[in-house]
């Protein structure tokens, strides 16, 4: 049977189903598992985004919360995007019997999130001082 993709999808890599060998069941089904985990967070900082922008109480620097939601919103998408890259690139070493990439989500997001409670810190200081 033939698989079709969409343009541009993959480009130049095959199919995962057509690389390598079908690897331990679980070893994939853990790699799911981490890769959902990566998903709930990106849930998590795009709620949590809405949440800053909608329900925090107005301060007096303009539009503060909705910066610092629009940036949770969008790290959540990132976050999103490179969690399926990472499982993808994690199935695909498995199936070619090759060591596990590193990955960058870790550091991407402990940076980020440091930004945003700098960010946070920094507006909760102007306000305390007002």
């Amino acid at each position: 049977m033939s698989r079709t993709r969409p343009a541009g999808f993959g480009q130049g890599r095959a199919p995962l189903r057509d690389v390598g060998v079908d690897p331990d069941y679980r070893f994939t089904l853990a790699n799911e598992r981490t890769f959902l985990a990566w998903i709930r967070t990106a849930l998590a900082l795009m709620a949590g985004g809405v949440a800053v922008s909608q329900f925090l109480p107005s301060s007096g620097l303009a539009g503060a919360r909705h910066v610092i939601g629009l940036t949770l919103v969008a790290l959540g998408g990132v976050l999103a995007a490179g969690s399926y890259r990472h499982w993808e690139s994690n199935e695909r070493a498995m199936r070619m019997g090759h060591g596990l990439p590193t990955s960058v989500l870790p550091r991407l997001l402990t940076a980020s999130l440091a930004l945003v409670v700098l960010a946070v810190l920094g507006v909760l200081l102007l306000e305390s001082r007002r």
